[in-house]
């Protein structure tokens, strides 16, 4: 085993190397990417059957893993062993996806698999921003038609300056935070969130991590070269489809392009008619055909007229398929407090796009537990998106979301994610859920601003509305010329070469999503569409400003309330008391849910009940217990034990306080019983707290009048 080995070096010093020849050998294309004491192994295998079903897409599968051996833990859970893929595997897995799939040759439907497994982590390196290195370069060890590699890298903006894969540390202090991918030519995808910051510094910051990814390029075609690959000719073999001849496509193209136009041209407003005056047209054809013709051949062969007739009319008469503008709008209309029992709750619809979203607030027992090979911890804030199949008047079983669901939740999640309040003005765990009930494009960004107004209508104080836009492309390279398009339908999304999604603020972009579906585009075009989403992004605002502008100044009376007090750390015992006695008796007697965590040097109590009386009560209880006894204060007190040298009194609540038989009266007391008995409650001062055992001494007699002098 000798591994041939690249090493690259980032702008602050660190390493990066990638090699292969060492690890998985029976794969088409391994190899291992290494930064620091991170280690990635990335393979690819293609599916050899020429005898497979021709197929008009590529089937390929990207895949991600974090072992929990690479960080030296175990597994929780019954099973104590890997399992379903996270959340965030997923997502890494669909940064790869989108970054390599447009790089296939459209020839190539070979099935095909890539699996990248992190077997070897250290906390200062994010394995994230390596994945599309590992996958990219295995490909290109393949004999896989993959022959422009690319690359992803981290870059995010700390205190003005701009780092490439920065380490954890330094990424809380960031202000941006991209994944961006690319080849040497061009920019493929980009994603991320940002602080409100303006489209020409999220520009900058792609040129940054461009940059950086151009050599990584270089290092993958250097070991290519060096391991031999770039010569291979032999690639898995496809099924190819039956083509109809060029004079029947000719004839095809003939009969049907300018019709397809016109009905494009018609800009009729429903998905549906267009779809069903689409298929009647081309059955039309059909049934005219003399000759029987490979159904599949020429269904793929209309869906290219199509394509082409609608882009035409874009780039020819600036038209869409529903009769906007380029830069338009569809019609919008918003509910708030659309669902009464809710905590919060929007209804938003965009054109034919629907999203019905509620916000329910919780308390600390709600966060969801985190427990990943890299992260474990707890999330106050969650955002989970749900597409069912009649949105789009589809036949689909629910089986728990898909990877679409969580990438578009993830970012919805994150463009909200920055205009949150601190946990001081909102100690609730928030949920999020959008339920998608018409989809005809851009359903994520439906559900950025319905979230928006959900949070407002719960009373969540949020620092800004924040809205969502989905821009597209038509580019047509040979004749230099191209469409940007605003507020994208779902076929324009299926015929187009981009989907930009671009979340904000009035003050700037808080997330985006980029996919490129062609090489790449040119940064003048990029610069473009962010500068006319921007305009749409604050058409779309006005409409949300007018139908909720701010907060609710409460949150409504069904919402369960929940009100945080801080305490001197060395109280949090008293407040627990032995075995959690005492915090379970306040839970009882109160109706209240009551977390204590530390802080620092202080504790924080959280009181959580379905109504304010509840919460008040107990939060007065715990005030009680931590409150400091004052010296020369008057209590009502309880008595709790009597003695032959006094009886010892609850002053407070866990406060217990000796009064000396000498203090209970003026007058001598022979036998305390005769005067005091347990359970009786009396007034008493505190006139001494010993400085060196802080124990309590209480007088009751310095209540009562003095008698006269004999």
């Amino acid at each position: 085993m000798n591994p041939i080995v690249e090493t690259l070096q980032l702008s602050d010093g660190r390493t990066i190397s990638i090699e292969t020849g060492k690890l998985a050998k029976q794969a088409d294309g391994a190899a291992v990417v290494r930064m620091g004491k991170t280690m990635l192994l990335a393979t690819v295998v293609a599916k050899h059957d020429p005898g497979a079903p021709p197929m008009d897409f590529l089937p390929l599968y990207v895949d991600y893993q974090e072992k929990f051996a690479a960080t030296g833990k175990i597994p929780g859970g019954f099973l104590r062993r890997e399992g379903r893929l996270g959340d965030h595997e997923v997502l890494t897995a669909r940064l790869v996806d989108r970054a390599i799939r447009p790089l296939f040759p459209k020839y190539y439907t070979s099935e095909t698999q890539v699996n990248i497994a992190l077997i070897s982590a250290e906390p200062d390196v994010l394995p994230d921003a390596l994945a599309a290195l590992a996958a990219s370069t295995a490909l290109m060890l393949s004999r896989i038609p993959f022959k422009t590699p690319i690359s992803e890298v981290r870059v995010a903006r700390i205190e003005g300056q701009f780092h490439i894969n920065p380490t954890p540390q330094l990424l809380e202090r960031a202000d941006m935070d991209l994944i961006v991918a690319a080849s040497e030519e061009s920019v493929i995808m980009v994603e991320g969130e940002m602080q409100e910051v303006q489209e020409e510094e999220m520009v900058e910051a792609i040129q940054a991590a461009h940059e950086a990814i151009k050599d990584q390029c270089k290092a993958q075609i250097a070991l290519a070269k060096a391991a031999g690959k770039l010569e291979q000719a032999s690639q898995p073999a496809c099924a190819k489809l039956e083509k109809p001849s060029e004079d029947w496509q000719q004839a095809m193209h003939s009969a049907l392009y300018e019709k397809v136009y016109g009905l494009a041209r018609q800009g009729r407003s429903s998905k549906k008619v267009y779809q069903e005056s689409l298929q009647q047209l081309k059955q039309s054809y059909i049934d005219s055909v003399e000759g029987e013709v490979e159904q599949e051949a020429l269904q793929k062969y209309f869906s290219r007229i199509e394509k082409e007739a609608v882009r035409n009319l874009v780039l020819n008469e600036s038209t869409r398929l529903d009769g906007r503008k380029l830069d338009q709008v569809r019609p919008i209309e918003i509910d708030v407090d659309y669902l009464p029992a809710a905590h919060g709750s929007a209804l938003f619809t965009r054109g034919e796009t629907q999203s019905l979203t509620t916000v329910t607030l919780g308390s600390k027992t709600d966060e969801q537990i985190i427990d990943r090979a890299m992260l474990s911890g707890y999330s106050k804030f969650m955002l989970h998106y749900n597409f069912p199949g009649f949105s789009t008047g589809e036949v689909k079983p629910n089986r728990g979301p898909a990877r679409r669901e969580i990438g578009h939740g993830n970012l919805a999640m994150r463009a909200l994610k920055r205009v949150l309040p601190p946990e001081d003005d909102n100690p609730y765990t928030l949920r999020i859920v959008s339920d998608i009930l018409e989809s005809n494009g851009s359903s994520s960004m439906a559900t950025v601003c319905a979230g928006s107004i959900a949070l407002m209508d719960a009373g969540v104080r949020i620092t800004n509305h924040v809205s969502g836009i989905a821009m597209g492309l038509v580019l047509d390279a040979e004749a230099q010329r191209h469409a940007v398009l605003s507020d994208i339908l779902g076929d324009e999304d299926h015929l187009g070469d981009m989907d930009f999604k671009v979340a904000g603020t009035r003050k700037g972009i808080t997330a985006c999503q980029m996919d490129i579906k062609v090489a790449g585009v040119s940064y003048q075009v990029l610069q473009e569409a962010l500068a006319q989403s921007r305009a749409g992004r604050l058409h779309i605002l006005e409409k949300m400003e007018a139908a909720i502008a701010c907060p609710r100044q409460d949150y409504k009376p069904h919402t369960p309330r929940i009100v945080a007090l801080r305490i001197p750390k060395d109280a949090i015992g008293a407040v627990i008391g032995p075995g959690g006695k005492v915090i379970q008796k306040i839970q009882r007697d109160t109706g209240a849910s009551i977390s204590v965590e530390e802080e620092g040097q202080e504790g924080i109590v959280k009181f959580f009940a379905a109504d304010r009386e509840a919460v008040s009560k107990a939060e007065a209880m715990v005030k009680d217990i931590v409150a400091v006894p004052e010296v020369g204060a008057t209590y009502t007190g309880k008595v709790k034990s009597i003695k032959d040298f006094g009886a010892f009194v609850e002053f407070m609540p866990g406060k217990d306080g000796l009064l000396h038989i000498s203090e209970v009266k003026w007058e001598r007391v022979e036998n305390l019983s005769q005067i005091l008995e347990e359970g009786e409650q009396i007034q008493v001062k505190l006139i001494e707290v010993d400085p060196k055992t802080g124990k309590f001494r209480l007088s009751r007699k310095a209540l009562l009048p003095k008698p006269a002098a004999q």
